[in-house]
Order: C-alpha cells, then sequence, then structure tokens
C-alpha cells in the first residue's frame, strides 16, 4: 500500500494536483495542514480517501490537530506539529509516538522534509509542496508492506 504525504501547500493547488496525478495507484492521501480549504476544493475531484488536520493556519477550520489512521495494519499519527514544538525538537513528537504505540508519525509546520527512524518509529516531514525552506518543494510516498515500512522524501 502506498501512502501520499504532503503539508503546508498554503493556497497553492498546482503542486498538489501535480503530485497526485503522478500516482494513480495511491489511494490514501494525508495533508499535515496549512492548506486546508485547497486541499477540500480539490479532493472532490479524486476517488481517493483524503485524511487532514488543521495547520496554525488554517482559521476558522474545525479539523483535528492530530488524528490517527490505521493502514496495512501500521497505526500513522499525524499533525501538523506546532502543538508540539517541531520547529526546535522532534523529542516530544517522538515521545507522543511512542506512548500512544504509532509505527509512523507524520509532521509538517517547519517547511523542511526529515525522515528518521528511531526506536521502531518513523518520524517523517514531507517538507513544503510549495514553500520549502530548506531547497527544493517536496512531499512524501510511504510504502507500507507486510515486511515494513519504507517512507520517500520525493523532490520537486
Amino acid at each position: 500500500m502506498r501512502v501520499l504525504v504532503f503539508s503546508d501547500s498554503h493556497g497553492f493547488n498546482s503542486p498538489l494536483e501535480t503530485a497526485i496525478d503522478s500516482h494513480p495507484d495511491i489511494e490514501h492521501i494525508i495533508f499535515l495542514g496549512d492548506g486546508v480549504a485547497g486541499v477540500e476544493d480539490i479532493r472532490r475531484f479524486y476517488n481517493k480517501k483524503f485524511y487532514l488536520v488543521r495547520g496554525n493556519c488554517d482559521f476558522a477550520c474545525d479539523l483535528p490537530l492530530i488524528d490517527t489512521l490505521v493502514l496495512n495494519g501500521k497505526k500513522i499519527i499525524f499533525t501538523h506539529g506546532h502543538t508540539l514544538d517541531v520547529k526546535y525538537t522532534t523529542e516530544r513528537l517522538f515521545e507522543f509516538a511512542k506512548q500512544n504505540n504509532a509505527n509512523i508519525i507524520l509532521f509538517g509546520h517547519t517547511h523542511m522534509a526529515y525522515s528518521e527512524y528511531n526506536d521502531g518509529v518513523y518520524i517523517i516531514n514531507p517538507g513544503s509542496i510549495s514553500r520549502s525552506r530548506n531547497g527544493k518543494n517536496s512531499y512524501a510516498i510511504i510504502d507500507i508492506l507486510e515486511n515494513g515500512i519504507m517512507p520517500n522524501i520525493i523532490k520537486i
């Protein structure tokens, strides 16, 4: 199973559509906030399951700050991350994942792609799909297989 993960589009829908169209085999799409209105506008054009959380720039939005999903037997926690101080450290994020028995924890907010494996937990930030702060814009593809998890950051 493949999962597309993106964050921080800030209203720029074109890169979102390009990423989705580039991976027609993907059924599940996770958006990590800051641009929810744009994602809600385009999701009706795709026959895919979308999972969204709100970010610090998603005003007047009633989506959760943190959500959980189980895909292919793996528990995924996803958040924008601003409430867990991700601009300074991933320690709180990691502890939250461990306390909640997550296999994967996803976050955005920093606009910088990041991937780490620590004590059984994949910690992944897909970067920003439209406003990277450390090079090229990016998103993530995560393959969740019976024999393991394979995250990939895709630079665009």
